[in-house]
């Protein structure tokens, strides 16, 4: 029998996660894993705290709350630009339940809505009144110590985020990969641009080779080229969706598409 814990804040939820007690926020995985008897798991931790939902931008500055839903995000109008990306995550009934918290800690081949504010440099408020920047918790989220209460991270200009998916079920198949990337472009040629990928590492991963070779490109044909390349230069897992080969091959085919925003 699995013993549910309820709290009214994020963070005493948060204070409770010891002796094989695991935050229960949407299910879509820790349901999956109670309903097989994991061991591991003996209590849910769950909170009713509001503020877990919330979904503010105001001054050019974007905040969702970790409880968030993909379905949250398809209801807000200030997130227009992450539409592709959540309307892409499972059907109705996986939407409805999957969270933006749940979304950065979901192991590979999971992790699109991840890998779409790794490209946004989101950077994670916790519940213990720490921050850190997604990136650094993607390196070492096995041993957080805390719960992500929100992300934040500045809106990018229209046309500056660009989404794409590869999946063998479509339209909500798991990825064989996906590539989200911010792409400033002052004066029509790109600057600081951001890349990152789900499905060619553990963890979403940046794609810092591809990012270099675009800066001070524009996006055509010519320019994007060595971006490509840099796009093949990762090195993805083999499992039961895709070889690694296969994703190297696809990675900066999908990648072409996003960069010179070809219909998928």
């Amino acid at each position: 029998m699995v013993e549910v814990l309820e709290f009214e804040t994020l963070a005493q939820a948060a204070a409770s996660l010891r002796d094989r007690t695991v935050y229960l926020g949407g299910g879509t995985l820790v349901m999956r894993a109670v309903n097989y008897a994991d061991p591991g798991i003996a209590r849910l931790a769950v909170t009713s705290d509001p503020s877990i939902k919330a979904i503010r931008s105001e001054g050019g500055r974007v905040s969702i709350g970790s409880g968030a839903t993909m379905s949250d995000i398809l209801a807000s109008r200030d997130l227009d630009f992450l539409w592709p990306v959540a309307r892409r995550i499972g059907g109705p009934a996986i939407r409805n339940m999957a969270t933006v918290g749940g979304n950065l800690f979901a192991p590979h081949p999971f992790g699109d809505f991840a890998a779409a504010l790794l490209a946004l440099d989101a950077r994670l408020s916790l519940a213990d009144g720490s921050d850190i920047d997604l990136e650094a918790l993607l390196a070492r989220r096995k041993s957080m110590g805390s719960l992500v209460a929100r992300v934040g991270f500045e809106r990018p200009a229209n046309g500056e985020f660009r989404f794409r998916k590869m999946s063998r079920v479509k339209p909500k198949g798991v990825s064989v990969i996906s590539v989200a990337a911010r792409l400033p472009r002052p004066g029509r040629r790109v600057s600081g641009a951001r890349i990152s990928f789900c499905g060619m590492g553990q963890t979403p991963v940046r794609a810092r080779a591809a990012e270099s070779a675009l800066e001070g490109r524009a996006l055509e044909p010519q320019g994007i080229a060595g971006a490509l390349a840099g796009a093949a230069g990762l090195s993805p897992p083999d499992d039961a969706i895709a070889s690694s080969w296969y994703r190297r091959e696809v990675a900066p085919v999908l990648l072409r598409r996003l960069l010179l925003d070809e219909a998928e």
